[in-house]
């Protein structure tokens, strides 16, 4: 398994096989999954994991499994997947943390981790946040981690909200988070 990453209670690290049954328990959560269109089911989680696995392949970054280094826990997903926004393909930041850690602060730990990961070693630009409009604790961690509402888009026949940040134009007290 390779390593992505560490912050002080976290690592992320490229998903595996091994993390189906883990990722399997979050994205088929009704409620963790209540601002997206569905549930996953476990063959759709283990497509969801073969997508990032090709995507550290084809764009050098994906989403990554969240671990704590406490426990050993997986706890979610976090990191950076392209996304078309209008005709645009734009690198979105995002997250799936498991109902048990919510409230804890991972989220914005590994989005904030993912965000340095996004300027120092992929040398993005910038970064957007697609969040229901609904979803105020999505939105409460893309602020955090230093993203402003851009506007409403719409995606998937869905209005969303789009939050985004310059990661060029980072104060340094924000770039060493």
């Amino acid at each position: 398994m390779h390593t992505i990453f560490e912050t002080n209670r976290l690592l992320l690290r490229e998903l595996t096989h091994d993390d189906l049954d883990d990722l399997a328990g979050v994205l088929g959560d009704p409620e963790a999954m209540t601002h997206y269109p569905q549930v996953k089911s476990r063959e759709e989680s283990l497509a969801w994991i073969d997508w990032n696995i090709e995507l550290y392949k084809t764009v050098g970054y994906g989403l990554w499994a969240v671990i704590d280094k406490k426990t050993g826990a997986c706890l979610g997903d976090c990191g950076i997947t392209p996304q078309k926004v209008g005709t645009e393909e734009k690198p979105e930041i995002g997250f799936h943390i498991r109902r048990a850690a919510w409230g804890q602060g991972y989220a914005t730990e590994a989005a904030s981790a993912c965000r340095e990961l996004a300027r120092s070693k992929f040398e993005l630009d910038h970064l957007v946040a697609i969040i229901d409009p609904a979803n105020v604790p999505s939105q409460r961690v893309a602020q955090k981690m230093g993203m402003s509402f851009s506007r409403d888009i719409n995606k998937s026949n869905k209005r969303q909200r789009l939050y985004a940040i310059n990661l060029r134009s980072l104060p340094d007290a924000v770039k060493k988070n």
